[in-house]
């Protein structure tokens, strides 16, 4: 497998988990998410990605209590960088 076909795959892979996911979902906020325009979903995305980052933050500044902010800073932005990989 190339590098562009693994890509497709996880792509298509990232899809159907989208999909599969409808069906965890209340059907009210399936509703809601459907009359969102396409700004508010962006903005709703974002505040869960900054979510995410504090909470790992948060992790990492209780496994290391003597590290100073950039420093957990640093660590959380290498993390969510590299996740997909």
């Amino acid at each position: 497998m190339n590098i562009g076909e693994g890509k497709k795959q996880l792509a298509l892979h990232r899809i159907n988990a989208l999909k599969n996911s409808r069906h965890h979902m209340h059907p009210e906020q399936i509703k809601i998410y459907q009359s969102m325009t396409p700004a508010q979903k962006l903005a709703v995305s974002m505040k869960l990605y900054q979510s995410a980052k504090a909470l790992k933050a948060a992790a990492i500044k209780e496994q290391h209590p003597d590290w100073n902010e950039e420093k957990i800073k640093k660590k959380v932005n290498e993390m969510f960088l590299y996740a997909g990989t």
